[in-house]
């Protein structure tokens, strides 16, 4: 009996060598596939931690990227707006000069000028009724009386042109009994022309008028002068006193 129970304690042994072994493997096993995974996982956070690295990188550039084209930008936007800014002084003073050249030039062109050598044109077309008399007196048909005369009365047609005899300024234009509408024009050197007896006047006070504008045209006499007929009363001052215009006429 104890002779056959040998065998069986053999395969007994065998069975538990093998099952040893398949545990032993098994169990390798299970340590492999752990660190098999253990080496995946920390592989895969490797990779993440990488990307994660690469795309700061990349977004650490970009922005780098967009800064240095954002001043590449102001830069380019500056440049010519400094350049504007120092043209525009230039510009500027060259402005101011060009006015205040304009304006003195304006100034000398618009000075009237008379002196002992100027000539003056006749107001009207007409013959002379009325000389210029300050040394004696002259007779004056409608005042029935004899008195000095400051002035030239030349005669006139109703409605015919006064024009001016000389470049000068309106000084002023006023109405008076004697010779109606009176526009006073101021030629430079203390020299004034006083036109009389006129209507439709076109200038105003301050107005640069040329030898030959058109001051008005020739009234109705006034009561002064009716049996004289229409007339122009033409007078001429230097430094407030009457001159004869006759030494000065062309």
């Amino acid at each position: 009996m104890k002779q056959r129970q040998k065998p069986k304690s053999k395969k007994r042994a065998t069975v538990a060598a093998v099952l040893c072994f398949v545990a032993a493997i098994a169990l390798v096993g299970t340590y492999t596939f752990k660190d098999y995974r253990k080496t995946q996982q920390e592989e895969k956070l490797a990779q993440a931690r990488n990307e994660a690295d690469n795309e700061t990188k990349e977004k650490e550039r970009s922005e780098e990227t967009s800064t240095d084209a954002e001043n590449i930008v102001i830069n380019t936007r500056e440049k010519p707006e400094e350049k504007e800014e120092e043209k525009e002084p230039e510009g500027s003073d060259a402005d101011e000069d060009t006015i205040i050249n304009m304006q003195n030039t304006t100034e000398v062109w618009n000075t009237p000028y008379f002196d002992n050598e100027s000539k003056l044109l006749w107001p009207v077309n007409g013959a002379v009724i009325l000389g210029y008399s300050m040394d004696k007196t002259v007779y004056f048909s409608t005042l029935d009386q004899y008195k000095y005369n400051p002035a030239l009365i030349i005669s006139g047609a109703e409605g015919d042109q006064v024009i001016c005899g000389a470049p000068g300024i309106v000084k002023s234009i006023d109405i008076t009994a004697e010779t109606g509408t009176t526009v006073n024009v101021d030629i430079g050197n203390g020299y004034e022309l006083f036109y009389g007896q006129l209507k439709e006047v076109p200038v105003k006070v301050g107005d640069w008028v040329e030898a030959k504008t058109v001051l008005g045209y020739v009234s109705q006499p006034t009561k002064y002068y009716s049996v004289e007929g229409s007339n122009v009363y033409f007078e001429m001052r230097k430094d407030g006193q009457p001159v004869n215009p006759v030494d000065y006429l062309e």
